[in-house]
C-alpha cells in the first residue's frame, strides 16, 4: 500500500511528540500490514513521552512510538500463512530471534535479542503498523476493539497473577497503575481469597474496587503492614504483586508477604532498590520472581480465555476514548493519574 499515515512520533530527544504524515510501512514476504483501529497508552510510552533517564538511554528518535493495539490485517506478505486479510488482530509485541537458548527452550518471552515494537523498532500509535506475521494474534471478531488494544498489558498482569497459584490465597497488589487494576481483576477471577490493592491515588483505587478488590489501602493515609496484619492475622499476605516500582512500597512488600510466600515482581524501579536480603527473603523462605513480558503465547492463551469467558472485565478501567489527534490529552491525563486506560482511535 503506498501512500502517507497520521501517526505520533517521538521526533526529538526531549519531552514530549508530533502528530506527523509518515509513509505508510511496507511489509516484507514474513510480515502483515494492520489498519489500528484502537491504540491504548501504556506506562512505558508515558516514559518514552515524558523522555526520562530510562528512555534517553534505550529509544532513538525519531520514531512511531506506540505498542498496544488492536486492527485489521489489510496486506499479508507471500509467505505468511497463519492470518488472512480481513482478520481482527492483536500483537504480541517483543519480536524474538528464535534461535537464542531461551527461545529454544521454551521462553521466548526472555528472548536474549528481543525488540520491542514502538521502543527497538517503529509501532501503532498510526494508522497503519507492519509486524512480522508469527508476531499476530487472532481477535474474535465480536471483541471490542478497545478491549482487544489492552490484551497486551493485560497479559502483563495475568502472566504476574498466574506466576504461581493463587486460588484461594490473599494477594496484594502494590500499585494501581492500568495494570496494577487488571491484576487485581485476574487475582479475583482466578480464586483469590482476598485481593488488597496498595496506591496513593484515591481515583485509581476506586478503579481497583471496580475491577474486584476487597480491601483498598492508601498508602499515605494508612499504613500498609499495619492494614495486612489486621486482614491477615498477623501471618501476611501469601502473593505479592509488585507493580509500583518505588523502593518503600517494595520494601513494604516484602515484609508483608508470609513466610514461604510468593513477590511477583513486574515494576521497572528506576534505580537500585536496597532490600533486607537476610530477613525479607532467606530467612523467610520466600519465592521471588521477576516478571517481563507475557510467555508466548501460554498468557495470550489465558488472557483470550479469561476475557472470552467473561470472568475478567476490562471495560471499567478503559476510563477515555481520544482520537489519534488528541494524542496529549491522553498523555496529560496519565501523567497526572486522572485516568484508567487511555485509548486513542487513528
Amino acid at each position: 500500500m503506498k501512500g502517507t499515515m497520521k501517526a505520533i512520533v517521538k521526533a526529538e530527544r526531549s519531552p514530549g511528540a508530533k502528530l506527523e504524515q509518515v509513509p505508510i510501512p511496507e511489509i516484507g514476504d514474513g510480515e502483515v500490514l494492520i489498519q489500528v483501529k484502537a491504540t491504548s497508552i501504556c506506562g512505558t510510552d508515558v516514559h518514552i513521552y515524558a523522555w526520562d533517564e530510562w528512555s534517553q538511554s534505550r529509544v532513538n528518535p525519531p520514531y512511531v512510538f506506540g505498542h498496544e493495539f488492536a486492527g485489521i490485517v489489510v496486506e499479508k506478505g507471500k509467505n505468511v500463512t497463519n492470518v488472512e486479510v480481513g482478520d481482527h488482530v492483536s500483537a504480541e509485541t517483543h519480536i524474538v530471534c528464535g534461535e537464542c537458548s531461551q527461545c529454544l527452550t521454551g521462553q521466548a518471552h526472555i528472548c536474549a535479542n528481543t525488540q520491542i515494537i514502538g521502543v527497538d523498532r517503529d509501532g501503532c500509535f498510526a494508522e497503519y503498523v507492519a509486524l512480522p506475521a508469527q508476531n499476530m494474534w487472532k481477535n474474535d471478531p465480536d471483541l471490542p476493539f478497545d478491549v482487544a488494544s489492552v490484551q497486551e498489558p493485560l497479559g502483563n498482569g495475568v502472566h504476574t497473577v498466574l506466576a504461581g497459584d493463587v486460588a484461594g490465597k490473599s494477594v496484594a497488589v502494590i500499585g494501581c497503575g492500568p495494570i496494577g487494576i487488571m491484576a487485581v481483576g485476574v487475582a479475583k477471577a482466578c480464586g483469590a481469597s482476598e485481593v488488597i490493592a496498595f496506591d496513593l491515588n484515591d481515583y485509581r483505587l476506586d478503579l481497583a474496587k471496580k475491577m474486584g478488590a476487597d480491601t483498598i489501602v492508601n498508602s499515605s493515609t494508612e499504613d500498609p503492614l499495619e492494614e495486612v496484619n489486621k486482614l491477615t492475622g498477623g501471618n501476611g499476605v501469601d502473593v505479592v504483586c509488585e507493580m509500583s516500582g518505588h523502593p518503600v512500597a517494595m520494601n513494604q512488600g516484602f515484609k508483608m508477604v508470609t513466610n514461604g510466600g510468593r513477590v511477583s515482581i513486574l515494576s521497572l524501579p528506576v534505580r537500585p532498590v536496597e532490600i533486607d536480603v537476610t530477613n525479607d527473603i532467606v530467612f523467610k523462605g520466600i519465592t521471588v520472581q521477576g516478571i517481563t513480558g507475557r510467555r508466548m503465547y501460554d498468557t495470550w492463551q489465558q488472557v483470550s480465555g479469561l476475557l472470552g469467558s467473561g470472568r475478567v472485565d476490562v471495560k471499567p478501567m478503559i476510563t477515555h476514548h481520544f482520537p489519534l489527534e488528541e494524542f496529549e490529552k491522553g498523555f496529560n491525563l496519565m501523567i497526572e493519574g486522572r485516568c484508567g486506560k487511555v485509548v486513542l482511535h487513528p
